[in-house]
């Protein structure tokens, strides 16, 4: 159990150690402190090195799926070494472990994807035959399925690790999501901004939760205060897409629900590893039937697609 926080007894807040982790870390933070009013030293940021931070030598599909960035933070969360962990939900695998759970997500910021170069002005106007660097199989399916000219390189790193490697010409372009620069007070690196229908986001992309332990009652009532229903509403729906799809970070599915009043629109799509081809659709129907037509708008691609699909 969590009490309180207090200068004697902070709030340990459990996050990865990158500039944009730690900028999230500190927005949860904050919200804490201004819906309980309570004090910066009621609270200590614990940054955790996780796999996917370490090796940064290989794609993470060589390395394993979702996991790689929340696995070591977990097993702090569940030893006690930390009372809530800070995520970003793209990164979040389908299923936690046993005895955590995450039931708060603070506001969504934007969802698209920017597209980042320091000469080139949009998709379209790449030359023939250009190099682009990513490290989502994603983008990387999405933007070969449009533009198969282009020569796609693995891009791994934080956002100013990327944006050096742009700089010393690793590649000409890249893409980061909105979310995080915007996060990080850098929207200005966008040399323009995706729109979901050109290419649509990553599951949960733009979205924080805080996981918690699920005995943990006091770090529930805490975290209520700083929840917002609309997006967990969203990603209720999106997740349950990905996770009738088995989706994990060597899988490229993109998705995004949209709400208006009590109707809520789910976009989906699956695409072929080298982007040869690509399976879309989309589900509108109640809000609260939002899990539902995640788990129908992914058999339906799943069975227009057929057999092996995302494995070729």
């Amino acid at each position: 159990m969590t009490q309180m926080p207090t200068p004697t007894r902070p709030l340990r807040i459990g996050t990865r150690g990158s500039i944009l982790a730690l900028a999230q870390a500190h927005e949860t933070r904050d919200r804490l402190m201004a819906a309980h009013g309570l004090s910066l030293d009621a609270f200590r940021i614990v940054p955790i090195k996780t796999t996917g931070d370490r090796v940064l030598d290989r794609p993470l599909s060589q390395i394993g799926g979702k996991g790689l960035f929340t696995r070591e933070i977990e097993e702090a969360l569940t030893e006690g070494a930390i009372d809530i962990a800070v995520h970003s939900m793209k990164d979040m695998p389908t299923l936690q472990p046993d005895g955590l759970v995450i039931d708060c997500l603070l506001p969504r910021e934007d969802v698209r994807d920017a597209f980042i170069s320091p000469h080139v002005a949009s998709i379209g106007a790449l030359p023939h035959g250009s190099v682009v660097g990513s490290s989502s199989l994603r983008r990387r399916a999405q933007l070969a399925h449009r533009r198969p000219d282009l020569h796609l390189v693995e891009f791994r790193g934080n956002v100013q690790t990327r944006l050096q490697k742009l700089a010393d010409g690793v590649a000409v372009a890249t893409f980061l999501a909105m979310a995080g620069l915007s996060r990080l007070d850098m929207r200005h690196v966008a040399q323009s901004v995706i729109d979901p229908e050109e290419m649509l986001p990553a599951v949960a992309q733009g979205a924080i939760g805080i996981e918690r332990r699920a005995d943990d009652h006091d770090c529930a009532a805490l975290l209520a205060a700083i929840n917002d229903p609309v997006t967990g509403i969203r990603i209720a729906a999106e997740r349950s897409f990905l996770r009738r799809l088995d989706g994990s970070c060597q899988t490229p599915i993109a998705g995004l629900a949209t709400l208006d009043g009590d109707h809520l629109t789910l976009r989906g799509e699956i695409l072929r590893p080298d982007g040869s081809e690509v399976v879309a659709s989309a589900r509108t129907g109640l809000a609260s039937d939002g899990p539902l037509m995640g788990v129908e708008l992914a058999e339906d691609l799943l069975s227009r697609a057929g057999p092996g699909f995302l494995h070729v």
